[in-house]
């Protein structure tokens, strides 16, 4: 028996971070699917062009602000999204920040926001979108990781940390999900060509633009794949380099990245921007 796999007719998109990025080149490939895409965000007035940029595809795109960081935010979408616009179909939880961490200069700061962002936003995302799916008996979940998640890498130590979090998390949840007639997914990006990842200083491999990557999630939710992960040559580079000893491990990210080489820096906050970031 095959999963569900949703489609336009069978209700309402749901993305969160889709004010810029992954997000908002994914409402807008949805929209033009035909979908009417639920977009949550904190900055109204670029959820409000993002509207206006979809006003003449298929779909359409439905402005309802929050902060992924407030759990009764994120409970009034999912009611604004129920009770005014129709069923949930499908929920891409994307939302995410990377803050870079220098062991030489730590700052609790950088984990409690990377975590209450990456990890908590999702959790508070989560649980009403499982809870409407479950009483109609059918659903589609999405959760944007990152390749970062299969390993550290340097400076991320709050990022990496989240998504290797949200990796396990689908991963657990497919058990019961899958008999609840709920299909969850994950997402795992490699580089994608955004504002933060034009600050990095060092080649990007396989670098895609948002509408590539828009494009590689929108086929991938048509898949029966649990993984949806790009560009396929990077993403297996990096599983292949997460299956060697640590030493090995160690000395190829200090090869790739150079990060042996650099000084430390007093009060050094330019780091590296992940993948998917």
């Amino acid at each position: 028996m095959q999963d569900f796999v949703a489609r336009p007719e069978h209700g309402i998109a749901w993305i969160s971070g889709a004010s810029s990025g992954i997000g908002r080149a994914l409402a807008l490939k949805l929209a033009g699917d035909g979908y009417k895409v639920a977009v949550t965000a904190r900055d109204h007035e670029k959820l409000a062009e993002l509207q206006a940029e979809a006003s003449d595809l298929p779909g359409s795109i439905i402005v309802l602000d929050g902060d992924v960081t407030n759990a009764e935010d994120m409970e009034h979408v999912l009611a604004s999204i129920e009770y005014e616009h129709g069923a949930l179909a499908l929920a891409v939880f994307n939302a995410g920040v990377y803050l870079p961490v220098h062991a030489e200069e730590l700052q609790r700061t950088d984990f409690e926001q990377s975590f209450a962002v990456n990890l908590q936003g999702v959790v508070n995302c989560l649980v009403p979108a499982v809870r409407h799916m479950k009483a109609k008996g059918q659903g589609q979940i999405a959760i944007v990781s990152s390749v970062s998640g299969y390993g550290g890498l340097p400076t991320g130590a709050a990022y990496g940390a989240t998504k290797a979090a949200l990796i396990n998390m689908a991963e657990s949840l497919k058990f019961d999900l899958d008999k609840m007639g709920i299909r969850i997914q994950l997402i795992n990006p490699g580089f994608v060509d955004t504002s933060a990842t034009k600050r990095n200083q060092f080649p990007m491999p396989s670098l895609v633009s948002v509408e590539e990557a828009a494009e590689q999630i929108s086929a991938g939710l048509k898949s029966q794949s649990f993984e949806i992960s790009f560009p396929k040559r990077f993403t297996y580079m990096m599983k292949l380099v997460n299956l060697l000893p640590y030493n090995l491990y160690f000395w190829v990210v200090n090869r790739f990245t150079g990060w042996r080489e650099r000084p430390l820096e007093k009060h050094a906050r330019p780091g590296i921007a992940h993948p998917a970031e």
